[in-house]
């Protein structure tokens, strides 16, 4: 049984391969008997690799990558490990990857994965804190800081926990969490974690780490342009005025627009562009639109984010939100930490309160991560392609949904849920809505070559 799954999932991924391939050549604008003779296959070989029927070998990229201005990675897709729309770890799979790390010689953290899935950008861990502190003194001896790493970091927190974080003029802080609060932190921000003494157990997080849209080809492509070049895509965005300022002068030198040139077509003194220019100013909503008319771009693509957030974020249980969901009640949600500079990440404690409702009433358009934190079993129905499947999720049990499952949460529990966007929502989504939905098949899997050489009128 397990043998047909493994051969079925393998065929899948072959003919995702195949689709793949086809788009690049498409993009190429060679026809298969063209790449055929290219690589040196036949064409029966190379309409066999389209149609999913042969794999595509790394022998073959190599010789294609060595051919063509094209890089090995965009011919090996994403795995899908998950093709029912979950991924589930048991709390037992979880303690079995229990590892411990020392730092200054000493134990200080005990490490755990927890739902992990290669078609997520999240990087989710259980992490227990070791070391004990009799003070909260940002600058105790006892306490041991990280680097800071390149991806973002939600973290929800269980027990008395220090959490301790550098401002980015370097001064240490430290915030003292308990069970319920949560924090954010963007990329780089040096920071640790220690339990209290007097605790009657050590402290843990859950600590959410994702990438955002600078991972994968993101990163490939700055790195390939070299740390020089690449790191000049970073504007200066610390204030509105700064965040402006610097998107004009970006639009208008990818323009070749003097400032009098671009003065002509929006009716605005240079004086007064130099200004904006310079960040002394802020144009007004009206000169804006000029300017984005004027530079042939959208006017989101000249505004700042409404508020510039702090590098880290910190909320306590007691300061989120809550509400009821939906009409009928079944889960009580809370709110807590999230930034308007990630808006398509989402955090919440959710308590299940419903057993007997058949409804499947949750569905998001965003990647999910699912833990439970509670004392109790909860059921987790959800449906893909007309097939409806039921897990039971013990506490301690973590798992991935993927976007637009339709699912529910039922019993009496409670569970913590991250949503993250992942690489396709802002302007990846906004590029696919422009392509339309009558195409957008045809842009995630390719399905024919751009011409009929049969001819069509």
């Amino acid at each position: 049984m397990m043998e047909g799954k493994s051969d079925l999932m393998v065929n899948v991924e072959m003919i995702r391969a195949g689709k793949n391939f086809l788009g690049i050549l498409n993009d190429l604008k060679r026809r298969p008997e063209d790449a055929a003779r290219e690589l040196g296959l036949s064409l029966d070989e190379i309409n066999a690799i389209i149609s999913g029927n042969k794999p595509l070998t790394d022998e073959i990229v190599k010789k294609a990558v060595s051919l063509w201005p094209i890089n090995e990675r965009e011919f090996y897709i994403v795995k899908d490990d998950c093709p029912t729309g979950v991924q589930i770890m048991k709390a037992q799979e979880s303690n079995n990857t229990s590892r411990i790390m020392s730092r200054a010689g000493k134990p200080y953290y005990e490490y755990r994965d927890t739902a992990m899935s290669s078609v997520a950008p999240f990087r989710p861990e259980w992490i227990m804190e070791l070391c004990h502190v009799d003070n909260n003194n940002p600058n105790n001896p006892a306490v041991q800081w990280n680097n800071g790493h390149f991806m973002h970091q939600f973290t929800y927190f269980i027990g008395e926990v220090n959490f301790y974080y550098r401002l980015p003029n370097g001064e240490k802080q430290v915030a003292v969490m308990n069970t319920g609060d949560s924090m954010y932190i963007t990329p780089f921000v040096s920071h640790t974690f220690t339990t209290r003494n007097g605790a009657k157990e050590n402290g843990l997080i859950l600590a959410l780490t994702y990438g955002g849209k600078l991972t994968g080809d993101i990163q490939q492509e700055l790195s390939a342009l070299s740390t020089v070049l690449g790191s000049q895509f970073a504007l200066d965005f610390t204030t509105k005025e700064k965040t402006i300022s610097s998107l004009i002068k970006f639009h208008r030198s990818n323009s070749n627009l003097t400032l009098q040139e671009l003065s002509k077509r929006t009716n605005i003194p240079v004086d007064k562009l130099i200004e904006c220019e310079d960040g002394k100013i802020i144009p007004t909503d009206e000169e804006l639109c000029y300017m984005a008319k004027a530079l042939d771009v959208n006017l989101r693509d000249l505004l700042s984010n409404d508020t510039i957030e702090p590098k880290v974020v910190v909320k306590h249980h007691d300061d989120g939100k809550r509400w009821p969901y939906p009409e009928k009640a079944n889960y009580e949600f809370t709110e807590l930490a999230s930034t308007t500079a990630l808006p398509y990440s989402k955090a919440f404690e959710i308590i299940v309160k419903n057993n007997d409702d058949h409804d499947l009433d949750l569905k998001v358009g965003l990647h999910q991560y699912v833990y439970n934190i509670g004392d109790s079993d909860i059921q987790l129905n959800w449906e893909l392609d007309s097939v409806k499947h039921r897990e039971i999720i013990a506490p301690g049990d973590s798992l991935y949904i993927k976007p637009f499952i339709a699912h529910n949460l039922r019993g009496n529990g409670k569970v913590l849920v991250l949503r993250i966007g992942g690489k396709i929502v802002g302007d990846s989504q906004r590029e696919l809505s422009f392509v339309g939905q009558e195409n957008a098949k045809r842009a995630i899997s390719e399905t024919m070559q751009w011409f009929d050489p049969k001819g069509k009128n």
